[in-house]
């Protein structure tokens, strides 16, 4: 994170939860920008060009997801979904149009803040050359295409590679199944579900220390995976 101040859209029409983000996030050295509606939210993304977006999807004028998708066309800042909505057909929507992150409400400080440094890291690693990604002793070198356990070097099938690579580039995001699938294993696979859940599991054995309770490749049940990023 730089020296400056990272600026953060708050897109919430709830004047409970605004004060209480704009207390919070100011406390930890971050500039807050708000909006009521979702064309609020618009006008302030393309004016004040964010670093992270904060997203209630029970706006008043537009559904949050249909906000994020028209985010999406022009814009690749991360957006975090904060929302009431806990069903997971919320999330798979809301992560597939395009959202980094969801949190349900109500959420603790601690985690939102966690999940806005891992999102602020990985728009920084994605600035340059493909990246070394390095989570506890597990290291993904993108650019050398090579994976390393405990300084050992670990041998992957070229799917299994893929998989992992995916992951790292999005390292702490919720990837859901269907891209995962998509960007795998192409379009045509997007209704394979299977396919992702028989190489997680080979991925678990190989880079594990226990496979069924996984420390580095997460299970976000119902939606997809993710890789600690923390």
């Amino acid at each position: 994170m730089s020296d400056v101040a990272p600026t953060v859209l708050v897109i919430e029409d709830e004047p409970q939860m605004r004060r209480f983000l704009k207390a919070s996030l100011e406390a930890h050295d971050y500039r807050l920008v708000e909006a009521v509606t979702a064309r609020e939210g618009l006008a302030q993304a393309a004016g004040r060009n964010p670093d992270a977006i904060l997203l209630d999807l029970g706006l008043p004028d537009l559904d949050g997801i249909e906000l994020t998708r028209r985010l999406r066309e022009w814009s690749r800042v991360p957006v975090i979904v904060i929302s009431a909505r806990g069903r997971e057909q919320d999330k798979i929507a809301a992560l597939d149009a395009g959202a980094d992150d969801y949190l349900t409400k109500p959420f603790g400080l601690g985690e939102l803040l966690a999940r806005l440094r891992v999102a602020l890291r990985r728009v920084a690693a994605n600035g340059g050359a493909e990246p070394v990604v390095v989570i506890g002793d597990l290291t993904v070198d993108l650019g050398a295409r090579l994976v390393y356990r405990g300084g050992r070097e670990v041998h992957l099938t070229p799917i299994e590679y893929k998989l992992l690579a995916t992951l790292a580039r999005h390292a702490g995001k919720v990837l859901t199944h269907r891209l995962l699938l998509k960007e795998v294993w192409g379009p045509n696979a997007v209704e394979h579900t299977h396919y992702v859940r028989v190489y997680m599991t080979q991925l678990r054995h190989k880079l594990e220390d226990d496979p069924s309770r996984p420390q580095y490749l997460l299970t976000e049940s119902g939606v997809g995976y993710r890789l600690k990023a923390e």
